[in-house]
Protein backbone atom coordinates (compact mmCIF):
# COMPACT_ATOMS: atom_id res chain seq x y z
CA UNK A 1 0.00 0.00 0.00
CA UNK A 2 0.98 3.86 -1.00
CA UNK A 3 1.71 6.47 1.95
CA UNK A 4 1.09 10.14 1.45
CA UNK A 5 3.36 12.07 3.48
CA UNK A 6 3.05 15.64 4.30
CA UNK A 7 5.43 17.49 5.53
CA UNK A 8 5.83 20.41 8.05
CA UNK A 9 7.89 23.45 8.77
CA UNK A 10 10.69 21.88 6.80
CA UNK A 11 13.00 23.06 3.56
CA UNK A 12 11.20 26.51 2.12
CA UNK A 13 13.43 27.58 -0.81
CA UNK A 14 12.61 29.31 -4.32
CA UNK A 15 11.99 26.04 -6.06
CA UNK A 16 9.79 24.66 -3.75
CA UNK A 17 6.48 25.08 -6.53
CA UNK A 18 8.60 24.28 -9.41
CA UNK A 19 7.03 21.15 -10.08
CA UNK A 20 3.13 22.71 -9.74
CA UNK A 21 3.82 26.63 -10.25
CA UNK A 22 1.68 26.32 -13.75
CA UNK A 23 0.02 23.39 -13.34
CA UNK A 24 -4.09 23.88 -13.63
CA UNK A 25 -4.41 21.68 -11.25
CA UNK A 26 -3.01 23.54 -8.35
CA UNK A 27 -4.54 27.25 -9.61
CA UNK A 28 -7.51 27.35 -7.18
CA UNK A 29 -4.89 26.36 -4.15
CA UNK A 30 -2.34 29.07 -5.09
CA UNK A 31 -5.56 31.53 -4.98
CA UNK A 32 -6.33 30.81 -1.84
CA UNK A 33 -2.89 30.66 -0.25
CA UNK A 34 -2.01 34.19 -2.32
CA UNK A 35 -5.22 35.65 -0.53
CA UNK A 36 -4.64 34.63 2.99
CA UNK A 37 -0.88 35.56 2.26
CA UNK A 38 -1.37 38.97 0.38
CA UNK A 39 1.10 37.76 -1.85
CA UNK A 40 1.32 34.78 -4.46
CA UNK A 41 3.36 31.92 -2.85
CA UNK A 42 5.59 31.60 -5.98
CA UNK A 43 6.63 34.90 -5.89
CA UNK A 44 7.40 35.24 -2.16
CA UNK A 45 9.48 32.15 -2.10
CA UNK A 46 11.49 34.01 -5.01
CA UNK A 47 11.65 37.28 -3.68
CA UNK A 48 11.44 37.61 -0.20
CA UNK A 49 14.21 36.79 2.70
CA UNK A 50 14.87 33.49 4.57
CA UNK A 51 13.52 35.60 7.81
CA UNK A 52 10.25 36.19 6.17
CA UNK A 53 9.76 32.46 5.31
CA UNK A 54 10.70 31.59 8.32
CA UNK A 55 8.15 33.34 9.96
CA UNK A 56 5.98 31.24 11.87
CA UNK A 57 2.01 31.63 9.83
CA UNK A 58 4.27 32.10 6.66
CA UNK A 59 6.19 28.84 7.29
CA UNK A 60 3.09 26.89 7.99
CA UNK A 61 0.95 28.41 4.95
CA UNK A 62 3.67 27.55 2.39
CA UNK A 63 4.15 23.95 3.58
CA UNK A 64 1.00 23.28 3.61
CA UNK A 65 -0.07 24.89 0.37
CA UNK A 66 3.27 22.72 -1.15
CA UNK A 67 1.87 19.60 -0.40
CA UNK A 68 -1.57 20.33 -1.38
CA UNK A 69 -0.68 21.42 -4.84
CA UNK A 70 1.44 18.63 -5.31
CA UNK A 71 -1.95 16.45 -4.09
CA UNK A 72 -3.69 18.09 -6.19
CA UNK A 73 -1.14 17.65 -9.49
CA UNK A 74 -1.25 13.84 -8.74
CA UNK A 75 -4.60 12.43 -7.48
CA UNK A 76 -5.79 11.34 -10.29
CA UNK A 77 -2.59 8.60 -10.69
CA UNK A 78 -3.32 7.38 -7.23
CA UNK A 79 -4.58 4.18 -6.46
CA UNK A 80 -7.89 3.70 -4.69
CA UNK A 81 -6.27 2.32 -1.39
CA UNK A 82 -3.73 4.14 0.40
CA UNK A 83 -2.81 5.70 3.94
CA UNK A 84 -2.10 8.99 4.26
CA UNK A 85 -0.62 11.26 7.67
CA UNK A 86 1.39 14.45 8.13
CA UNK A 87 4.41 15.99 10.15
CA UNK A 88 3.29 18.63 12.60
CA UNK A 89 1.56 21.13 10.53
CA UNK A 90 1.38 18.62 7.64
CA UNK A 91 -1.80 17.39 9.43
CA UNK A 92 -3.54 19.69 8.48
CA UNK A 93 -2.74 18.95 4.70
CA UNK A 94 -2.94 15.58 5.37
CA UNK A 95 -6.81 15.75 6.69
CA UNK A 96 -7.77 17.14 3.02
CA UNK A 97 -6.01 14.43 1.10
CA UNK A 98 -8.19 11.96 3.16
CA UNK A 99 -11.21 13.84 2.13
CA UNK A 100 -12.17 15.52 5.70
CA UNK A 101 -12.17 19.09 4.25
CA UNK A 102 -10.95 20.93 1.30
CA UNK A 103 -8.11 22.00 0.05
CA UNK A 104 -9.23 25.63 0.53
CA UNK A 105 -10.42 25.02 4.01
CA UNK A 106 -7.26 23.23 5.02
CA UNK A 107 -5.60 26.64 4.05
CA UNK A 108 -8.02 28.55 6.05
CA UNK A 109 -7.45 26.61 8.93
CA UNK A 110 -3.57 26.40 8.74
CA UNK A 111 -4.24 30.15 9.25
CA UNK A 112 -6.15 29.89 12.08
CA UNK A 113 -3.83 27.53 13.66
CA UNK A 114 -0.93 29.54 13.09
CA UNK A 115 -2.22 32.68 14.22
CA UNK A 116 -3.37 30.85 17.44
CA UNK A 117 0.16 29.58 18.22
CA UNK A 118 1.37 33.06 17.61
CA UNK A 119 -1.00 34.63 20.19
CA UNK A 120 -0.23 31.91 22.85
CA UNK A 121 4.00 31.90 22.15
CA UNK A 122 4.54 35.19 21.99
CA UNK A 123 7.87 36.17 20.81
CA UNK A 124 11.05 34.40 21.90
CA UNK A 125 10.30 30.58 21.62
CA UNK A 126 12.11 28.25 19.15
CA UNK A 127 12.66 24.29 18.48
CA UNK A 128 16.13 22.90 17.86
CA UNK A 129 17.31 19.56 17.02
CA UNK A 130 19.30 16.73 18.30
CA UNK A 131 20.86 13.49 16.70
CA UNK A 132 22.71 10.87 18.31
CA UNK A 133 22.08 10.62 22.04
CA UNK A 134 19.47 8.34 23.68
CA UNK A 135 16.44 9.75 24.96
CA UNK A 136 17.14 9.32 28.69
CA UNK A 137 20.03 11.52 28.08
CA UNK A 138 17.85 14.36 25.71
CA UNK A 139 15.15 14.31 28.33
CA UNK A 140 18.09 15.14 31.24
CA UNK A 141 19.07 17.98 29.29
CA UNK A 142 15.83 19.29 28.08
CA UNK A 143 14.91 19.21 31.81
CA UNK A 144 17.87 20.97 33.40
CA UNK A 145 17.12 23.81 30.62
CA UNK A 146 13.92 23.83 30.64
CA UNK A 147 13.06 22.70 27.62
CA UNK A 148 10.79 19.99 26.13
CA UNK A 149 10.85 17.03 23.13
CA UNK A 150 8.96 17.96 20.76
CA UNK A 151 9.11 15.57 18.13
CA UNK A 152 10.57 12.01 18.07
CA UNK A 153 12.24 11.13 14.89
CA UNK A 154 13.61 7.50 14.01
CA UNK A 155 17.45 7.32 14.56
CA UNK A 156 17.91 9.13 18.09
CA UNK A 157 17.00 12.62 16.57
CA UNK A 158 14.51 14.36 18.74
CA UNK A 159 13.13 18.30 18.19
CA UNK A 160 13.40 20.19 21.45
CA UNK A 161 11.47 23.41 22.22
CA UNK A 162 11.49 26.31 24.39
CA UNK A 163 12.89 29.65 25.07
CA UNK A 164 15.57 30.34 22.44
CA UNK A 165 17.99 30.87 24.89
CA UNK A 166 17.33 27.69 26.76
CA UNK A 167 17.08 25.71 23.34
CA UNK A 168 20.87 27.06 22.58
CA UNK A 169 22.12 25.62 25.90
CA UNK A 170 20.37 22.21 25.62
CA UNK A 171 22.46 22.24 21.72
CA UNK A 172 25.60 23.04 23.35
CA UNK A 173 25.19 20.83 26.37
CA UNK A 174 23.93 18.18 23.93
CA UNK A 175 27.14 18.42 21.92
CA UNK A 176 29.54 18.15 24.89
CA UNK A 177 27.69 14.85 25.55
CA UNK A 178 28.36 13.68 22.33
CA UNK A 179 25.92 14.33 20.40
CA UNK A 180 26.48 13.58 16.41
CA UNK A 181 24.60 16.78 15.50
CA UNK A 182 22.74 19.55 17.54
CA UNK A 183 21.67 23.08 16.01
CA UNK A 184 18.67 25.34 15.99
CA UNK A 185 15.90 24.89 13.20
CA UNK A 186 14.46 27.52 11.25
CA UNK A 187 11.40 27.42 13.48
CA UNK A 188 10.91 30.49 15.80
CA UNK A 189 8.21 29.16 18.33
CA UNK A 190 7.91 26.71 20.61
CA UNK A 191 5.87 24.18 18.43
CA UNK A 192 4.13 20.66 20.52
CA UNK A 193 5.10 22.34 23.78
CA UNK A 194 3.21 23.20 26.59
CA UNK A 195 4.50 26.97 26.05
CA UNK A 196 1.81 26.72 23.63
CA UNK A 197 -1.24 25.30 25.86
CA UNK A 198 -3.45 28.54 25.30
CA UNK A 199 -3.52 28.27 21.62
CA UNK A 200 -5.72 24.53 22.18
CA UNK A 201 -9.16 25.46 22.61
CA UNK A 202 -9.52 28.30 19.81
CA UNK A 203 -7.98 25.93 17.92
CA UNK A 204 -10.26 23.42 18.88
CA UNK A 205 -13.12 25.26 17.97
CA UNK A 206 -11.93 26.46 14.61
CA UNK A 207 -11.55 22.41 13.84
CA UNK A 208 -14.91 21.32 15.35
CA UNK A 209 -16.53 23.99 13.30
CA UNK A 210 -15.53 22.65 10.15
CA UNK A 211 -15.80 18.97 10.40
CA UNK A 212 -18.79 17.24 8.76
CA UNK A 213 -17.23 13.37 8.04
CA UNK A 214 -14.49 11.18 8.24
CA UNK A 215 -12.15 9.98 5.86
CA UNK A 216 -13.27 9.19 2.40
CA UNK A 217 -13.73 5.23 1.35
CA UNK A 218 -10.24 3.91 0.66
CA UNK A 219 -8.18 6.49 3.14
CA UNK A 220 -6.42 5.25 5.87
CA UNK A 221 -5.84 8.21 7.67
CA UNK A 222 -2.80 8.19 10.67
CA UNK A 223 -2.59 10.93 13.73
CA UNK A 224 0.71 12.48 12.94
CA UNK A 225 1.45 12.53 16.44
CA UNK A 226 1.41 8.58 17.52
CA UNK A 227 -0.03 6.73 14.15
CA UNK A 228 -3.46 6.19 15.36
CA UNK A 229 -6.19 5.59 12.93
CA UNK A 230 -8.64 8.70 12.59
CA UNK A 231 -12.04 7.32 12.27
CA UNK A 232 -14.55 9.97 14.20
CA UNK A 233 -12.91 13.52 13.04
CA UNK A 234 -15.09 15.20 15.68
CA UNK A 235 -13.31 12.94 18.26
CA UNK A 236 -9.76 13.11 16.19
CA UNK A 237 -10.46 17.01 15.73
CA UNK A 238 -10.00 17.75 19.88
CA UNK A 239 -6.41 15.29 19.41
CA UNK A 240 -5.77 17.32 16.44
CA UNK A 241 -5.88 20.92 18.02
CA UNK A 242 -4.32 19.50 21.31
CA UNK A 243 -1.21 18.49 19.16
CA UNK A 244 0.20 22.01 18.84
CA UNK A 245 1.15 21.71 22.78
CA UNK A 246 2.05 18.08 23.08
CA UNK A 247 4.81 15.68 21.58
CA UNK A 248 4.82 14.18 18.24
CA UNK A 249 5.99 10.97 18.25
CA UNK A 250 6.83 10.64 14.20
CA UNK A 251 8.52 7.46 14.42
CA UNK A 252 5.62 5.50 15.91
CA UNK A 253 3.58 7.07 13.35
CA UNK A 254 5.87 5.16 10.64
CA UNK A 255 6.28 2.01 12.62
CA UNK A 256 2.51 1.94 12.35
CA UNK A 257 2.90 3.01 8.36
CA UNK A 258 4.59 0.00 7.98
CA UNK A 259 2.43 -2.25 10.40
CA UNK A 260 -0.60 -1.22 8.57
CA UNK A 261 0.96 -2.82 5.34
CA UNK A 262 2.22 0.16 3.81
CA UNK A 263 5.32 -0.47 1.91
CA UNK A 264 6.02 2.51 0.14
CA UNK A 265 5.50 5.89 0.16
CA UNK A 266 6.00 9.51 -1.43
CA UNK A 267 6.86 12.52 0.50
CA UNK A 268 4.73 15.43 -0.51
CA UNK A 269 7.02 17.96 0.47
CA UNK A 270 8.14 20.17 1.54
CA UNK A 271 11.47 18.69 1.02
CA UNK A 272 12.63 15.49 1.37
CA UNK A 273 13.06 14.95 5.29
CA UNK A 274 9.72 12.67 5.68
CA UNK A 275 11.08 10.64 2.67
CA UNK A 276 14.68 10.65 4.41
CA UNK A 277 13.10 9.76 7.85
CA UNK A 278 10.81 7.39 6.28
CA UNK A 279 13.23 4.95 4.76
CA UNK A 280 15.01 3.83 8.36
CA UNK A 281 11.06 1.58 8.44
CA UNK A 282 9.90 1.84 4.84
CA UNK A 283 11.29 0.07 2.04
CA UNK A 284 10.85 2.25 -0.71
CA UNK A 285 10.27 6.26 -0.21
CA UNK A 286 10.74 9.27 -2.40
CA UNK A 287 10.45 12.71 -2.31
CA UNK A 288 8.10 14.36 -4.95
CA UNK A 289 11.08 16.61 -5.19
CA UNK A 290 13.22 14.44 -6.19
CA UNK A 291 11.53 13.69 -9.94
CA UNK A 292 12.03 16.05 -12.54
CA UNK A 293 8.72 16.54 -13.49
CA UNK A 294 4.78 15.37 -12.37
CA UNK A 295 4.74 12.69 -15.14
CA UNK A 296 7.50 11.16 -13.67
CA UNK A 297 5.51 10.95 -10.21
CA UNK A 298 2.70 9.78 -11.94
CA UNK A 299 4.39 7.22 -13.82
CA UNK A 300 6.19 5.97 -10.73
CA UNK A 301 2.37 5.39 -9.14
CA UNK A 302 0.78 3.57 -11.69
CA UNK A 303 4.32 1.44 -12.04
CA UNK A 304 3.12 -0.74 -9.24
Amino acid sequence: MLALLCGGQGLLSADMFGLVADRPEAATIFEEATRLLGEDPRHLVQNTTSDRLATNRTSQILSVTAALTMHACIQDALPEQLAVTGYSVGEMAAWSVAGIWTATTALRLTDKRARAMDVAGGVGGRLGYVRGLPRLAIERLTERHHCAIAITNPGDLFVIGGREPDVIAVCAAALAAGAVRADLLAVKIASHTGHLATAVAPLRAALAAEISAGPVTGRLLLAGGDGERVVASATAAAKLAAQVATPVDWATTLEVLSESGVDRALDLGPGHALADMARAVLPECYAADAFHSIEGIRKWLTSV
